[in-house]
């Protein structure tokens, strides 16, 4: 059995062949498609985060609304730049979208991905300090945030407060218990997914890794997994972890599939992300049968619990949950994940 959602980048353009022309458009209809995807059986509607570019950003207000909108479905990052994000802040932030959503939220941080621009992060007031990289300051505030979500006060009481206050230190407000517990760290690496589990989050295996061994994709990924579960287990938390992978699956069922995504078959891609050579994920598609057979093969799919389908969101929401519905329905029961 596995957990199966979709994880949608929120592009909108002013091009006549996209269904989304503002970000008006993508934020709305993300909701619309989170609706749909619950009522077709998807367990979880997860949504990426990028600056300055025509793309979802600040996720708080969208899962918030989605969270109002459901009932069942998981929500979800995939994944917050940490680079950029007050931990504080952001702690009362999701702790209010969690509390709407009656505890559904599933948050995904990281480091972040390549930028739109030089050093966003220091238009949003953060710079490293001193000996620090961005990557490095992205962990502290992962750190910061994730020992703020076990709420323990750690604030004095004013003598004279607007209000009167609990005893003892106060916490940040609304405090939304078990999240912590719901916490993901977005992974391109090895060894920032043996960090992941040292910190007890669990763990979303990008869409693109670091090439590490040479390997395909599918083959390194899965060995990520399965080193991060070893390190979870010498860590010794006393909760199982879930993992996550991405993966772009079309399951070619009439002629419109056919012309959006049946090219053939695709293949692994390299390429350079700062400065760093990386291997990208082959696509699927194919007809259902063909592609049960082309999904037994992934190694990394078998390893994970949490199958996250990117959705082309520019081909609107009808369109995406035909695509999920087609997986849903036509393809996950012949592999045993449904």
């Amino acid at each position: 059995m596995k957990s199966i959602g979709f994880l949608s980048f929120g592009h909108w353009s002013p091009s006549a062949q996209s269904a989304t022309h503002s970000a008006s458009d993508v934020l709305l209809q993300s909701i619309d498609l989170a609706v749909a995807a619950e009522e077709l059986g998807a367990d979880g509607a997860y949504f990426r985060v990028h600056h300055f570019a025509q793309q979802l950003a600040s996720p708080f207000p969208l899962l918030a609304a989605v969270g109002a909108k459901t009932s069942r479905i998981e929500i979800g990052t995939g994944v917050i730049d940490m680079r950029y994000e007050n931990p504080f802040y952001m702690v009362e932030d999701a702790g209010s979208a969690d509390l709407i959503s009656r505890g559904r939220l599933q948050l995904g941080i990281s480091r972040g991905s390549p930028e739109q621009v030089i050093e966003g992060w220091r238009h949003f007031g953060y710079a490293p300090a001193e000996g620090e990289s961005d990557a490095d300051m992205g962990r502290r505030h992962a750190e910061v945030f994730l020992d703020l979500l076990d709420g323990k006060g750690f604030a004095q009481p004013a003598p004279r407060p607007m209000f009167p206050n609990p005893p003892g230190l106060l916490r940040l407000e609304p405090h939304a218990p078990g999240l912590r517990r719901r916490i993901w760290w977005g992974s391109g690496a090895n060894a920032t997914a043996l960090w992941a589990a040292q910190h007890g989050m669990n763990l979303q295996s990008s869409t693109l890794k670091a090439d590490e061994s040479g390997e395909p994709f599918h083959v390194q990924q899965a060995r990520q997994i399965r080193l991060y579960r070893e390190a979870w287990k010498a860590a010794g938390h006393d909760w199982e972890p879930r993992v996550s992978v991405s993966r772009s699956i079309f399951a070619l069922m009439n002629d419109r599939d056919r012309a959006y995504f049946g090219r053939g078959d695709s293949s692994d891609q390299i390429g350079i992300i700062d400065n760093m050579r990386a291997v990208f994920g082959r696509s699927y598609a194919a007809e259902p049968d063909a592609l049960v057979k082309q999904l037994r093969e992934d190694e990394a799919i078998a390893e994970a619990d949490t199958l996250l389908l990117t959705v082309p969101n520019q081909l609107g929401v009808d369109y995406n949950a035909h695509v999920l519905d087609a997986i849903l329905t036509h393809v996950a029961p012949a592999l045993g994940w449904r």
